[in-house]
């Protein structure tokens, strides 16, 4: 039987909308529930109470390993900007996660998420506020992160750290080489479906022969400064720094007056273009072009570095990680103000004269098995070698260090 023209058009409308797919639809990260707090274990066994302590007092400076009460479920990926690589990299990384471990809610930062989120047939959580009433801080990310991978170099790792700065407790991070040095990444991404592997399944029970090892974890310390209020800024909350913290002229032509106190006892009274005061960590970064000395990761340490001092005797130091130092703006600056940078991102706030900044290094704290502070990152390796493994073969590597002028430098 012939069906009547308006009849037909009724059921073709009918059927379009009964079978056409919504378009995922960007979710608020409150609604996931709370991070999965793992424990970190080492050779020596778990102390009664707290206490700080070192990395180095591990045996033979071995790395921590990664261990899960439950699986992780909530991650967060970062990206380096303006990168295609890097975008085709997170896009792949995110279809394997949501197809292999279907569980697992996946986290972007808000222009990345509206971004990327037509490439991804799957819910995305973010951080975007709906509307101006909503606000959000570092401390909800702290509460709901489990895992953070990155894709980038070693600015798509401080960037990472830095939504952390204000908590002792960051979650574990994965990073993978995608960036111009890559000193602090060590996984190329073609090992990423492995390397992800490694780090969901680590548990806390000791691993078979035939079973992958743990994910093996090198805690970074951070550095922790204040800066004390003037008449035009408030204190600043005790924050962290994974590399350094300079305080520098910017873009004043004059060099500037600082005032350094190490311990509560006065050090110096310097006129250069500024001070840096970085972490081992940090000592391959700014503090390393300035002439100051490389620091291993494991040694809980602070380097005080002057940029361009007048003095040909103002010298790099090596300080205790739990020293504090204080750096003063003299009133003999001829600029009122000058420049503050936090892991290479310039503060809005400078200092101004007579404010102080105080730096000390972070206590990494340790109750039973679990561990409060410094920055966990997912290391590269079996999980049975030495702390110092991707070290050498980065300063050998990307850094050449001591490569003759005009050489290659081939490795015996």
């Amino acid at each position: 039987m012939k069906v009547p023209r308006r009849k037909l058009l009724t059921t073709q409308w009918q059927r379009y909308f009964s079978y056409s797919c919504l378009r995922p639809q960007l979710k608020d990260i409150r609604h996931l529930p709370d991070r999965t707090h793992p424990t970190y274990h080492g050779t020596s066994p778990p102390p009664k109470k707290i206490i700080i302590l070192t990395l180095t007092e591990t045996k033979n400076n071995d790395f921590l390993s990664l261990n899960w009460p439950s699986p992780p479920k909530n991650i967060l990926l970062l990206k380096k900007d303006y990168s295609p690589a890097t975008t085709a990299s997170l896009i792949e990384f995110a279809k394997h996660i949501h197809t292999t471990y279907p569980s697992i809610s996946l986290i972007l930062e808000p222009p990345d998420a509206s971004t990327l989120q037509p490439h991804l047939p799957f819910p995305i959580y973010t951080f975007l506020p709906p509307d101006s009433t909503t606000t959000y801080t570092t401390t909800t990310l702290a509460e709901k992160v489990d895992l953070t991978t990155t894709f980038g170099g070693d600015g798509t790792i401080l960037h990472a750290s830095s939504l952390f700065a204000s908590t002792p407790h960051v979650p574990p991070i994965l990073s993978f080489n995608l960036g111009t040095l890559g000193f602090l990444s060590e996984w190329k991404f073609s090992e990423h479906q492995r390397a992800f592997h490694n780090v969901w399944s680590s548990r806390s029970h000791s691993p078979s022969p035939s079973e992958i090892p743990p994910a093996r974890i090198l805690l970074r310390n951070r550095l922790r400064y204040t800066i004390s209020p003037s008449p035009i800024h408030p204190a600043t909350p005790p924050t962290y720094a994974l590399n350094e913290l300079a305080l520098h002229r910017g873009r004043s032509p004059h060099l500037i007056h600082i005032s350094t106190t190490i311990n509560g006892r006065h050090l110096t009274s310097s006129i250069s273009d500024g001070i840096i005061i970085s972490t081992p960590t940090g000592s391959t970064a700014y503090s390393l072009s300035s002439g100051g000395s490389i620091v291993h990761p494991l040694v809980h340490s602070l380097l005080l570095t002057p940029i361009c001092p007048r003095s040909l005797s103002f010298r790099p130091l090596v300080l205790p990680g739990n020293t504090p130092v204080t750096l003063r703006l003299g009133e003999r600056n001829r600029a009122r103000e000058v420049e503050v940078s936090v892991d290479g991102v310039r503060r809005r706030e400078g200092v101004g004269v007579g404010m102080e900044v105080s730096v000390c290094g972070e206590e990494l704290k340790r109750e039973g098995l679990r561990w409060w502070g410094g920055v966990p990152c997912v290391m590269r390796g079996e999980g049975r070698g030495v702390g110092d493994e991707g070290w050498v073969g980065g300063l050998n590597g990307l850094l050449k260090f001591n490569l003759p002028f005009g050489e290659e430098g081939q490795g015996e």
